[in-house]
C-alpha cells in the first residue's frame, strides 16, 4: 500500500477536515453551524469530533509540551488517534489555522504511519481506506516532499520485516535493495557465494553452512558530486532472513516462530539508504548488508567448532544461535578499505536488550564515537527513536576470551547484549556504533503509530542524523 502526502489549494464542502486550532482561532470560513461552534468551545479535548453529513471535521487543540521533542510526539500520536478515525475515508486535508506547519507536519507523519497495513497475504485484503493526506496551500512543498520520502522509506522496511522467509530469501533481500537502488540513483553491488567464499569472509560462510540457500553481501553506495564529507559514513545491517538458532534450536513459541524479523537490521538499513538517496543528502554513505538464513543440517556448523573470520580472527562458536554477530563481524572489518569517519551497524542481536528496556528504544554502545554517538542520540530524542547506552567497560573484555580460539561468540550468563558488543567491537578500529534493535523492531502489540508488527524504527533515526550533519 501506498500513503500519499499532497498540496491543496481549495477547500470543498465534502472535504474532510483537520483544523489545528488554538482558543484564539476563528472557524467561520468552514462552514460550521451555531451549535457545533458552541460545542468547540465548550468541549476541552485535543480533537474535537463533529460528523457533519458529507464530512467527517475535527477540531485539534494540542496540548503545551514545554519540552519540543516531548510536544512534537504527542502531536505524532495526535496523527496516530486521527488515523484511527479515518480509516475509512479515502482523504483528509489539515489545514493549519493557528500557523505552525511544524505542528501539522507532525500530526501528518502520526497518520502517514500508523496508516500502514501489510495485507499482501491476504486472501480478502482489508487494508486501511485513507489514501491521500492533503496539506493547505502555506504548506512548504519542500517538508512534503522530504516526509513523503521518508514516509516510503519506512513503509518499504516494514515491509521487508514482515515479509516471511517463504518469501524473501537472502537473494530476495539483495533484489530490494537492488530495485530501490535503481529508483534512487543509489549504485548496487552484491556478491554471491563464489565472490564471498574468495573474500574468505568465515563468518558468513560458516552461518549459511547449514542452509540449502546460498548468501548474499550487498553493498549501496550513496556518493552525490555535493558530499560534504570525504570519508563515507557506513552502515552496516544485519541480513539472517531467518533464524531456527542452527543446532543450538530455538523453540518455537515466542522465539523461532518470530525468527522472519532477524533480518530487521538489513531491512532497517535499506530502508534508511532509500530515505537518504530520495532525498538527496549530500552525504556519502555506503551500507553492507550480509544475508543468510540459519539453520541445521547436516552439513551445518556446530557448537565447538573454530572458524577463521575475513579479518583473520578465530572465533570458537559455543552457540550457533549466538550467528547475527558473526556475519556483521564479516561486514565490520570489510568496512575498513572504505576509511569511513564512522560506522554505524543495526542488528536484531540480542534478547538481553529485549529485556533490558523492552520495545521502547535501542540499546547502543559505541567507542571512539562519543560526539557522534551524542549526535546520534539527539537525533533519536527528536524523532523519538531514543537511545539507551550500555556501559561499555574493559571488564567485559574478559568475558569474550576463548580457551582455544582468539575470541569466542558467547560471553556468558550475564551482560548479554554488552559482550555481543564486545565481540563486534574486536573487527571494529574506526569510529563505531552499535544499535542493538531487537525489542524496537517488531512488536506483537500495537506501539502507537509504529503499529503492530514492524515498526521500522531507526530508518527515521538515521536519516535525521545524516541530515543534520549535512
Amino acid at each position: 500500500m501506498k500513503m500519499l502526502i499532497k498540496k491543496k489549494t481549495t477547500i470543498s464542502n465534502t472535504d474532510n477536515l483537520i483544523l489545528l486550532c488554538n482558543s484564539k482561532s476563528k472557524l467561520s470560513e468552514f462552514k460550521l453551524s451555531k451549535k457545533e461552534l458552541d460545542y468547540i468551545k465548550k468541549e476541552n479535548k485535543e480533537i474535537i469530533a463533529i460528523n457533519q453529513y458529507q464530512r467527517h471535521i475535527f477540531v485539534i487543540l494540542p496540548k503545551k509540551e514545554e519540552n519540543a521533542n516531548k510536544h512534537a510526539e504527542a502531536c505524532r500520536m495526535l496523527g496516530d488517534k486521527l488515523a484511527q478515525k479515518l480509516k475509512n475515508e479515502k482523504t483528509v486535508l489539515i489545514i493549519d489555522v493557528k500557523g505552525n506547519q511544524s505542528e501539522a507536519m507532525q500530526i501528518t507523519e502520526g497518520i502517514a504511519l500508523s496508516n500502514y497495513t501489510f495485507t499482501k497475504h491476504k486472501t480478502e485484503k482489508t487494508p486501511n481506506k485513507l489514501e491521500t493526506i492533503y496539506l493547505c496551500k502555506k504548506s512548504n512543498q519542500k517538508n512534503i516532499t522530504e516526509l513523503q520520502n521518508i514516509i516510503n522509506a519506512v513503509y518499504l522496511t516494514r515491509n521487508l520485516i514482515n515479509e516471511p522467509f517463504s518469501h524473501l530469501t537472502a537473494k530476495d533481500l539483495a533484489s530490494a535493495a537492488i530495485k530501490s537502488g535503481a529508483e534512487n540513483g543509489i549504485k548496487i553491488t552484491v556478491l554471491n557465494k563464489k565472490k564471498i567464499e574468495s573474500l574468505k569472509m568465515g563468518g558468513l560462510l560458516a552461518v549459511n553452512k547449514g542452509s540449502i540457500d546460498e548468501p548474499t553481501f550487498t553493498i549501496m553506495e550513496w556518493k552525490p558530486n555535493n558530499a560534504k564529507n570525504n570519508q563515507p559514513i557506513v552502515l552496516i545491517g544485519k541480513g539472517i532472513v531467518f533464524d531456527t538458532g542452527g543446532l543450538s534450536l530455538k523453540p518455537t513459541a515466542n522465539s523461532m516462530d518470530l525468527m522472519k524479523t532477524d533480518m530487521g537490521g538489513a531491512g532497517t538499513v535499506i530502508g534508511a539508504m532509500q530515505a537518504i538517496a530520495s532525498n538527496k543528502l549530500p552525504i556519502n554513505v555506503i551500507a553492507l548488508t550480509p544475508a543468510t538464513d540459519n539453520r541445521p543440517s547436516g552439513n551445518a556448523y556446530a557448537p565447538g567448532d573454530v572458524i577463521n573470520m575475513y579479518d583473520g580472527t578465530t572465533v570458537e562458536v559455543l552457540n550457533t544461535d549466538a550467528e547475527g554477530r558473526l556475519i556483521l563481524a564479516d561486514a565490520l572489518s570489510f568496512a575498513k578499505q572504505y576509511k569511513p569517519e564512522l560506522v554505524i551497524d543495526l542488528a536484531t542481536l540480542t534478547g538481553a536488550a529485549v529485556a533490558a528496556i523492552g520495545h521502547y528504544g535501542i540499546v547502543s554502545m559505541h567507542e571512539g564515537a562519543e560526539k557522534e554517538h551524542a549526535e546520534l542520540k539527539k537525533a533519536g530524542d527528536y524523532t523519538h527513536e531514543r537511545l539507551a547506552e550500555m556501559p561499555f567497560w574493559s571488564d567485559y573484555d574478559e568475558l569474550i576470551k576463548s580457551d582455544i580460539a582468539d575470541i569466542k561468540n558467547l560471553g556468558g550468563a550475564h551482560a548479554g547484549a554488552i559482550t555481543a558488543g564486545k565481540f563486534l567491537a574486536h573487527f571494529a578500529d574506526y569510529p563505531w556504533i552499535h544499535l542493538d534493535i531487537a525489542g524496537p523492531s517488531y512488536t506483537k502489540t500495537k506501539y502507537g503509530y509504529r503499529g503492530k508488527g514492524a515498526t521500522g524504527m531507526g530508518v527515521r533515526l538515521l536519516y535525521q542524523f545524516i541530515k543534520n550533519r549535512a
